[in-house]
């Protein structure tokens, strides 16, 4: 993740918090003052977003100093000190709450995919995330599932062809005949992008691998319609199972033979993680 992406979004979440500076701060607090503050866990987990910390108190104050004591992908328990920051008093009581909104919320999603790849240990499946991010922050949520042993489908609609079930029904409803109007993407597309194509029932599989596609999801499948779906692929294509996973049911669907799971909790769902910055001024 580049350091200009994580400056941009940490940026305007600053400028959004204090557009004209922070009154209470201007008005009460020393410009002579100086503090230390610990980043510190209140329960376990994995941490993300020491990035975005780090950005929060620099763009506020360069005079700041933040010293990252765990990185990104580690895990602590309740009480660990994950970073300590040392600077002028008003700028770290400024940035406080932007740094912990954006350690809280990447760490909650980077603990949650740690705790679903731990489910599927042992299988060939890959825990990916979705498109279903928070407007504005998605590099930053794709990084944290990285950070918790996931892995990222594509970042946007611009990265490859994937055919869901609304793209199917406008197809049919023009009389279009499946393999062939899907056997025509690759006329259209550089031959360096992936195509993948979302069914909702067995009888699709056959139409859709006769057109050569790469990915085929199965989605709201249950676990006997993978094991079916997977058998009738054979490995003609990547097979992608989506829809309501959740961490009590991820091991099952995993064991059916599938080789990717998709799971739109891991970030349009996740609980912030709770973690506080304690402030000792001098």
């Amino acid at each position: 993740m580049q350091a200009s992406a994580v400056d941009e979004v940490v940026g305007r979440a600053l400028a959004e918090d204090a557009p004209w500076g922070d009154l209470t701060c201007a008005a009460l607090v020393p410009p002579s003052a100086i503090s230390t503050a610990e980043l510190t866990a209140r329960e376990p987990g994995t941490f993300a977003g020491g990035a975005a910390v780090e950005a929060a108190f620099r763009l506020t104050d360069p005079a700041i100093a933040v010293e990252l004591l765990v990185a990104d992908g580690e895990t602590f328990d309740a009480g660990a000190v994950l970073a300590r920051v040392e600077g002028p008093a008003a700028g770290v009581l400024q940035a406080e709450r932007i740094a912990l909104n954006f350690a809280q919320r990447l760490s909650g999603i980077a603990t949650a995919t740690a705790a679903y790849v731990a489910a599927v240990a042992g299988t060939k499946v890959r825990v990916v995330d979705t498109r279903k991010t928070t407007p504005g922050l998605r590099a930053l949520e794709r990084h944290a599932v990285r950070a918790g042993g996931g892995r990222n489908h594509r970042f946007s609609l611009s990265d490859a062809v994937m055919v869901k079930d609304n793209h199917l029904a406008v197809l049919l409803a023009a009389g279009a005949d499946l393999t062939e109007a899907l056997r025509g993407i690759r006329d259209r597309i550089p031959h360096t992008t992936s195509v993948e194509v979302e069914v909702d029932g067995i009888d699709q599989i056959e139409p859709v691998l006769a057109a050569g596609v790469d990915v085929i999801m199965l989605d709201n499948f249950t676990l006997e319609q993978l094991r079916e779906g997977v058998a009738l692929v054979a490995g003609r294509a990547v097979v992608e199972a989506s829809g309501n996973v959740r961490l009590e049911t991820v091991r099952a669907i995993a064991e059916t033979g599938v080789d990717v799971i998709s799971v739109g909790a891991l970030t349009h769902s996740v609980r912030s993680l709770d973690l506080g910055l304690d402030i000792h001024v001098r």
